[in-house]
């Protein structure tokens, strides 16, 4: 789907009150490898989905020398020895029952109620046991919509029966949305605790998507370069978490949702933010904001690979880029942006992957329960041995991080469109992939100390 096409979906959806699956884009347009990499960029899309846009190298406007400066200084190596790291669990650790393996997936989000119950269950019995779906914020709103709080109040429903913990993603859906100046952020401050107050079996909120990709928040940059997106996203999520908080305390507060990967070329033809960068000036931005609480209870990271052939385990020590290899980098990162603040960082500040995928070919005989079949993202995927495979190594490296709550998978079911993502351990007409069987293994062998003995 093009870009005009998606954005209209988008709103369309959201002023009728349904709830529309998260747009990840992990490498907007601009996106290409920081200096340092060795393979261009890619760039992942779900539904609803966009053609994925081509690489660019514009060149970013002569920044004057203390804008330079500051720009180096943000994107600049990371000290990982800065922080020493808690032990990793032992093999017989209360965490192998207390690390989340969730899903997102807003196929659960259902207006019939034993459709959504049957959503969950199948999730369930994938071996997830909490989910993610998502609420989006139109111009205006200070509440949901009574159509959306259905569906919502379905899945949660269904979540409860099945022992599922749910989390719901509060985000304002393309760029030009973007809540702007305080009055607006207000609005989505008053709208996510009313989501909060409105479902009180949530474990937690997560505010925004990918803030640091244009595709999401615009504008990224100001004059000369100067960061716009962390600094305005910082009053959105302290809006957001003293909402939350005045509504149910005990509701965690996300904040981040960060793209793996970003220019940081102001200039560019859509300009991004890097993690890297992202996370220092959010640093930054709280520190000069003097506020006396925090942002958030813990920190939300889509640590997608560059593209699906690639295993988890590849780590990215010379770039600005972050994945599940780079944890180290990582929760250095939050140190070095909270340190000595209000807000915990480095090993005090709880991680959880809210979204990871690996795609997997359509066979022939799927096909005709998908569509957009000449899409170019299509030929992003690997054989289905692989993608359990490269689950299963997901949650092996995610579990051994000490700090790391629970690690998403990005869908139960593929999305029709081949424009989409088709990382889901079902195809889209519901029957169960080859992979289902090996995640399932992992899974069960997590909990029973038997996916891995953690490095010490």
């Amino acid at each position: 789907m093009k870009k005009a096409l998606l954005a209209a979906a988008v709103a369309a959806a959201a002023l009728a009150g349904v709830v529309v699956a998260i747009i990840v884009s992990s490498g907007d347009g601009d996106s290409v490898s920081p200096s340092g990499s060795t393979t261009a960029q890619t760039t992942p899309q779900t539904t609803p989905s966009t053609t994925r846009p081509s690489q660019t190298t514009t060149q970013a406007p002569t920044l004057s020398t203390s804008d330079s400066t500051t720009r180096r200084s943000s994107t600049g190596p990371v000290d990982t020895r800065s922080v020493r790291l808690p032990p990793p669990p032992g093999p017989k650790s209360p965490r192998r029952r207390r690390f989340l393996v969730g899903v997102v997936d807003d196929a659960l989000a259902q207006r019939d109620r034993r459709f959504a119950q049957a959503q969950a269950d199948v999730s369930r019995d994938a071996g997830f046991g909490a989910a993610i779906v998502s609420a989006t914020w139109v111009r205006g709103q200070r509440k949901p919509s009574p159509s959306l709080l259905r569906v919502l109040r379905n899945v949660a429903a269904s979540a409860r029966s099945d022992g599922m913990r749910l989390y719901v993603v509060s985000w304002h859906g393309l760029g030009r949305d973007t809540p702007r100046g305080p009055a607006e952020r207000a609005d989505f401050a008053a709208y996510t605790g009313a989501l909060v107050q409105a479902l009180p079996s949530l474990a937690g909120v997560i505010v925004g998507n990918e803030p640091n990709l244009s595709t999401f928040w615009k504008p990224q940059f100001g004059a000369r370069g100067r960061d716009l997106a962390a600094r305005e996203y910082a009053d959105l999520l302290a809006r957001s978490y003293d909402a939350v908080k005045a509504v149910s305390p005990g509701v965690r507060v996300l904040g981040g949702a960060l793209s793996p990967r970003g220019a940081d070329r102001p200039g560019g033809r859509r300009p991004t933010h890097s993690p890297t960068a992202f996370i220092r000036e959010l640093g930054a931005a709280y520190r000069a904001s003097h506020r006396s609480r925090p942002l958030m209870d813990a920190f939300a990271f889509h640590p997608y690979m560059q593209a699906s052939r690639i295993p988890p385990s590849a780590a990215h020590p010379k770039n600005t880029s972050i994945t599940l290899a780079d944890y180290p980098k990582l929760v250095a990162l939050l140190d070095e942006a909270f340190r000595g603040t209000r807000q915990p960082g480095g090993t005090q500040l709880p991680i959880y992957y809210t979204e990871f995928g690996v795609q997997t070919r359509v066979p022939p005989a799927k096909l005709r329960f998908y569509d957009d079949r000449d899409s170019p993202a299509r030929t992003d995927s690997v054989p289905f041995a692989v993608q359990a495979a490269y689950y299963r190594r997901a949650l092996a490296l995610a579990y051994c991080q000490p700090t790391v709550r629970g690690l998403f998978v990005f869908h139960t079911f593929d999305e029709p469109g081949l424009g989409g993502w088709q990382s889901g351990l079902y195809f889209a007409d519901r029957t169960p992939k080859p992979s289902l069987p090996g995640f399932k293994r992992a899974v069960a062998d997590l909990r029973n100390s038997r996916l891995t003995r953690c490095p010490r």
